[in-house]
């Protein structure tokens, strides 16, 4: 037998469903589309984030590039969890009505949700390059994590706890890599071929350096 839903989580998902179900067409077309592209849209955050790791110091591109990395092992975890737990589909247990243009197969195990680790790991790495562009990833994955409980293929605690999960491994995974990631990325800059992606020029001038630099009109004038 399988993982049960607790009863909270159940009612809750009712309640979703039904004001989903109850919604206009525009809105259930929007989170129907939504609940997918919602992670490209992670993904052009995290693009977004690596590109302004370019010109910063080399732990910063270590997180840019380590974050999402990371976030596969929180994915394969889940991946993993959900083969032990099969926990039913609420789309088929409960059997409502839902926006979901069908339910996932059977075998295709609810608990805990994969878009919602996946949302929970990039909202993470993002975060941890830039707090600016992470609070545009928490709004994002945090409606990602909504929205497959409203299509109706996931319960609540799904996604709460895939999301949760998301984060934290990949927070704990990047932090753990973190040193060695730093050095690796300081001596790949020095690479002619990899330079372009890690690094742009003023990123690559010691920091002592661009302190000693005088300001544009401010250089010492020399009198003879």
């Amino acid at each position: 037998m399988g993982l049960l839903p607790p009863a909270f989580s159940t009612e809750l998902y009712r309640d979703v469903v039904g004001v989903a179900t109850a919604s206009p067409a525009w809105v259930q077309d929007f989170m129907r589309h939504f609940t997918e592209l919602s992670i490209i849209l992670l993904m052009l955050l995290w693009l977004a984030a690596w590109w302004r790791a370019r010109s910063a110091p080399a732990t910063t591109m270590a997180l840019a590039l380590v974050g999402p990395a990371a976030g596969v092992t929180a994915y394969l975890t889940s991946e993993v969890a959900k083969t032990f737990l099969t926990e039913e589909r609420p789309c088929r247990a409960v059997g409502l009505p839902i926006v979901a243009a069908e339910c996932p197969p059977v075998g295709d195990w609810s608990f805990p949700s994969n878009h919602s680790t996946i949302a929970g790991a990039l909202f993470i790495a993002v975060f941890l390059v830039s707090w600016r562009l992470g609070i545009a990833a928490m709004i994002v994955g945090t409606s990602a994590a909504f929205s497959r409980v409203f299509v109706g293929v996931h319960y609540p605690h799904d996604v709460l706890t895939g999301f949760f999960l998301g984060a934290t491994l990949t927070a704990l995974v990047t932090l753990l890599v973190l040193r060695p990631a730093t050095r690796a990325v300081t001596s790949l800059r020095a690479v002619p071929a990899l330079r372009p992606i890690l690094a742009t020029p003023a990123a690559m001038v010691p920091a002592t350096v661009r302190a000693e630099r005088p300001l544009a009109g401010t250089g010492t004038r020399h009198h003879y």
